[in-house]
């Protein structure tokens, strides 16, 4: 599970490029937390980027 159920943040895919500037294809993973929330008065897990843990917008249970 690589996507936030708030603010949907996924992977980006972009090129690694070395010192010798050669490119690789490369991806980069979001930091997704599963966490208890509350939802509408009852816990849910939820699977959460931490910034959005991080901004108050979500209610841990």
């Amino acid at each position: 599970m690589a996507k936030c159920d708030i603010c949907e943040k996924g992977v980006h895919f972009g090129n690694a490029v070395s010192h010798s500037h050669r490119r690789s294809n490369h991806i980069w993973k979001s930091n997704i937390q599963t966490v208890k929330a509350n939802v509408n008065g009852s816990v849910k897990t939820l699977h959460v980027c931490t910034r959005c843990l991080r901004s108050g917008l979500v209610e841990r249970a």
